[in-house]
């Protein structure tokens, strides 16, 4: 990537793996589109899981992606939206002036004022009445949401099971479930209970007073959103072929082999919902956007200079939905 000498931007800067305090807001280089690429004015972004996983480096092998002993990219960020200042002469997609919104959970260096990126990565155009901040928020969680309901055979008045419907997978995992006419129950806290109705859930267990656990109900899939649950604590709520899927990995990463153990039974399985192709989740969730069908929950917005404080709040697993950074878009021209 080539860089402007003239021009400089903010961006949330890290030399080193750790905890939010190896970041800090520097002067970098503004970057300028190549050939193939887009320069993006990045009017707003996430902090997510990835982002967290990504910063942390954990799991450890996270790092043969990431960079196996410092990070390959010194700016965090992973999703972004913004508009098209600049484009390659090789650009064919987008022009200037369009507004866009994208994701790629390796990594987009989009905690900054601007980005380059190539025009063949996951972008999209953002939908007429949305917002950079909802555009911003549409893409990581609800990437992996959809690639849980991807992962099995969907029909309508099934009954399904959210584990932490309020986070930002399991928000968007619920209204993806109701646009396929799915019933969904729904687990949240007392104070949330009127926001996932809202999205559709058809039942609410509040997990406060209710182990869910333990519900008569009997489900076709459980998703567990929030990996607070396990497979064998949620085998009686599953039907004698039922499904459960979670986002983590589990205790001793065991989401990862019990896939291939229960396989053998046929009957209650376990899913482990690799994420894969994320232009066509992203657009998946434009076409939803477009219909109507789709609004991300966005619980705060944090300026870009209080990156560490997002970080923070994420890792700490009380956030509803999607954590924002606004940015103040102005590279500087040196003096």
């Amino acid at each position: 990537m080539k860089v402007q000498d003239r021009y400089k931007m903010k961006a949330a800067f890290r030399s080193k793996y750790g905890a939010p305090d190896v970041l800090s807001i520097k002067e970098v280089d503004k970057p300028v589109a190549g050939e193939n690429e887009l320069l993006i004015r990045v009017h707003a972004t996430t902090v997510n899981r990835t982002d967290c996983g990504i910063l942390w480096a954990k799991p450890f092998i996270m790092r043969f992606f990431t960079g196996l002993f410092i990070p390959r990219l010194s700016t965090s960020g992973t999703d972004f939206a913004g508009i098209v200042e600049e484009v390659g002469k090789g650009v064919s997609k987008f022009k200037a002036g369009d507004k866009v919104w994208g994701f790629d959970d390796m990594g987009l260096s989009s905690h900054a004022e601007y980005l380059a990126i190539s025009e063949d990565k996951p972008i999209q155009m953002i939908p007429p009445g949305f917002s950079y901040d909802q555009a911003a928020a549409s893409a990581e969680a609800a990437h992996y949401a959809y690639n849980f309901v991807n992962k099995v055979t969907l029909k309508p008045g099934q009954r399904v099971l959210v584990n932490g419907a309020t986070g930002g997978i399991g928000s968007a995992a619920l209204q993806f479930l109701k646009y396929y006419d799915i019933y969904v129950t729904a687990v949240c806290s007392s104070e949330n209970i009127a926001t996932v109705k809202s999205l559709g859930a058809d039942r609410v267990i509040d997990y406060t007073k209710e182990d869910f656990t333990r519900d008569t109900e009997k489900y076709d899939f459980v998703l567990d959103a929030v990996g607070k649950s396990t497979f064998f604590k949620c085998r009686k709520i599953l039907k004698k072929d039922g499904i459960y899927i979670s986002s983590e990995l589990g205790p001793y990463g065991q989401n990862l082999f019990l896939p291939l153990i229960t396989a053998i039974s046929k009957r209650k399985r376990v899913i482990f919902p690799i994420p894969v192709n994320i232009k066509a989740s992203l657009e998946f969730i434009v076409g939803l956007m477009e219909q109507g069908r789709f609004i991300p929950l966005i619980d705060r917005v944090y300026p870009l200079e209080e990156i560490r404080d997002a970080y923070d709040y994420v890792a700490s697993g009380q956030k509803i939905g999607n954590v924002i950074i606004h940015m103040r878009n102005g590279a500087v021209e040196r003096s």
